[in-house]
């Protein structure tokens, strides 16, 4: 079972559910979270509560495929776990050293500490969805997509869903200093999040998730590699827990959970690159890679 929520011919924003053969399904609902709050007052489950729904009502006769999907909830706030794949760690020494292979920094001691690394990420406006556009930073040189498994939290930091995070990121920026990590990371639309939210029921094992990603260039195929959740070094629930830790969490946020998927150290994303990034359960997130345009102070 997976939620979306879409823009349907009079422009007004639905939200609905969509089944095993791609039957959407319009809810009574504004958001995700309207779900999460109607089934705490019934003592229920959100699947329970939209399987209550789908007996109820027919599908609708518009696929999947025709309808423009927003985002699948308002996150208020996106943040991301670091080096949480050995991938990661080598490519994080690989930058902090100028290019050294196999080099050994401080992010050995990130991957293998206690504490993981965890960092803001996007915020509600500055977070596309499907199908929009993710901006190129304007002072970097070395820009990549990190195709990422997100979580969908409620206030205790219970995992209610999972969703597909493109966390954009500068590898120049966040090589030339750690310190520099927030402009490496948040930037105008320099996150997306998409297509659906799979529930968290309805997923057997989330550590057997396959991630692909794939890059073209005028639509030639530039790169594609793929992953699996099984080699993340840490346990979901171990990153949310830190998360919730002496924090405020709120219903609806997003904790993208690292990256294991690194273009070659010379590749870098430029304008109308299309970055696809696909998990089987959830669906593709696509986006265009575009350059912004300055604004003139005149």
């Amino acid at each position: 079972m997976k939620i979306i929520r879409f823009l349907d011919e009079n422009h007004t924003l639905q939200l609905a559910a969509v089944n095993n053969e791609d039957q959407v399904y319009v809810l009574p609902f504004k958001h995700f979270t309207d779900v999460i709050h109607t089934a705490n007052l019934k003592n229920s489950t959100p699947v329970h509560l939209i399987q209550e729904v789908i007996y109820q009502s027919l599908p609708l006769e518009s696929a999947l495929k025709d309808l423009t999907l927003l985002t699948p909830i308002d996150a208020p706030e996106v943040w991301a776990a670091g080096v949480t794949y050995e991938k990661s760690r080598d490519e994080r020494n690989y930058e902090a050293t100028g290019g050294k292979l196999n080099a050994s920094t401080f992010y050995d001691k990130v991957y293998n500490a206690e504490r993981p690394e965890l960092f803001m990420k996007s915020t509600r406006d500055r977070t596309v969805g499907p199908d929009q556009d993710v901006y190129l930073r304007g002072d970097s040189n070395w820009q990549i997509p990190e195709p990422e498994l997100g979580l969908v939290l409620d206030y205790q930091g219970d995992i209610l869903g999972y969703t597909i995070g493109n966390d954009m990121s500068c590898r120049d920026i966040e090589g030339d200093n750690p310190l520099y990590l927030p402009q490496a990371k948040i930037w105008k639309s320099s996150c997306s999040i998409g297509p659906s939210i799979r529930l968290v029921e309805t997923v057997e094992d989330p550590y057997k998730l396959q991630i692909t990603c794939r890059i073209f260039r005028n639509e030639e195929k530039v790169f594609e590699s793929s992953a699996s959740t099984s080699q993340l070094k840490r346990k979901l629930t171990e990153l949310t827990s830190y998360l919730v830790r002496d924090n405020i969490v709120f219903d609806g946020t997003v904790l993208l959970t690292g990256s294991c998927i690194v273009p070659p150290h010379n590749f870098t994303l430029t304008d109308g690159d299309r970055i696809e990034i696909e998990i089987p359960e959830i669906g593709i997130l696509n986006n265009l890679a575009k350059a912004q345009i300055k604004e003139s102070n005149y």
